[in-house]
């Protein structure tokens, strides 16, 4: 199957990876309705700076809510269910709001997808579903561990999207991304607040816990995969990691950007940054075996290419100016 010419939804438009996809999708040919959290302001997020805008039919809504979501899968052939929240530490302070969206919204969209008969659903899961590694590299097969009430959520609404596989027959593919960074990314996760400390000439950068390890995706190469996905038939029924199957922990990777950016600002561990020592995951490195046999997909951005990328991006003015760097953003 191509994605050209088909009428495809992306949920969770507006947001960083969403805003990605949906400009890659119309790349690709792809007729894309996007939606976009609903605000008084109408504001579109990410969206709002694409030069494709035109090209976009804009949707705005709630996941949460069961109409909108029937409303929104009406005559799509895909849909890319992105929509969710997923910032860590703010789902230790408002875990009711994780489970309407991540899991509510979840069963809102597959139901629709099935009422609409949608003919391919990709749902997005997250790496924080296995926790703490219990052996590297990491495949599909690796149990789960809700270790924060953000992945618990994820893991539920996982398991509802593969029940909808099972119970309805709906084409459901589960693509579990690892860590994705790169232009647009909020300041909650770790490469934006390095960047934007250093870019706004701060005497010290402030993070959380130094030793922890990442696999990290430049955001194109986690679209590329999204869309592998959709465009492969043997992929329906499967749950898919997208990584890079490298690692890196947060102190190797501050002294990465610091040394591209010609930095030798003093790194200070602040305690509010970190998680809670049972909740820390430590160690995450994916196996891409999985997608590389089913889609040939392989990482075409490596982190060095990727950082300087998003370097380039952050340290704009204009985009800089949108960070709050003086806060630590939950």
């Amino acid at each position: 199957m191509t994605i050209q010419g088909k009428k495809v939804l992306v949920t969770g438009a507006d947001g960083f990876i969403g805003s990605h996809l949906t400009e890659m999708l119309v790349k690709h040919g792809a007729q894309v309705r996007a939606l976009c959290l609903y605000n008084s302001f109408g504001d579109w997020g990410w969206l709002e700076k694409l030069h494709c805008l035109d090209q976009i039919e804009i949707l705005t809504g709630d996941v949460r809510d069961p109409h909108l979501a029937k409303t929104a899968t009406q005559n799509c052939h895909t849909v890319f269910h992105l929509a969710a929240l997923i910032a860590i530490p703010y789902s230790y302070a408002a875990p009711d709001s994780y489970v309407q969206t991540n899991i509510i919204g979840t069963l809102n969209l597959l139901q629709a997808a099935r009422d609409n008969r949608v003919e391919r659903f990709i749902h997005t899961s997250t790496s924080e579903v296995y926790g703490t590694a219990r052996r590297v590299p990491i495949d599909e097969t690796h149990p789960l561990q809700a270790q924060s009430p953000y992945s618990a959520t994820k893991i539920g609404a996982d398991a509802l999207a593969y029940s909808f596989f099972n119970s309805f027959d709906l084409p459901v593919t589960i693509a579990r991304p690892f860590n994705t960074y790169g232009p647009r990314q909020s300041a909650r996760a770790v490469i934006p607040t390095i960047i934007t400390q250093i870019a706004a000439e701060k005497n010290t950068i402030r993070l959380g816990s130094l030793h922890p390890t990442r696999d990290f995706s430049y955001v194109e190469d986690t679209c590329r995969g999204f869309i592998g996905l959709a465009e492969c038939d043997a992929a329906v029924g499967e749950t898919v990691n997208i990584g890079s199957n490298s690692e890196i922990s947060v102190g190797d990777l501050a002294g990465l950007i610091m040394g591209l950016m010609g930095s030798r600002i003093h790194i200070e561990t602040e305690d509010l940054r970190k998680r809670p020592e049972a909740s820390e995951v430590e160690r995450l490195v994916c196996d891409n075996r999985h997608i590389r046999e089913l889609t040939g997909y392989t990482p075409q951005v490596d982190i060095r290419e990727g950082l300087s990328r998003t370097i380039a991006w952050f340290t704009q003015p204009e985009n800089l100016r949108r960070y709050k760097t003086g806060i630590y953003n939950v």
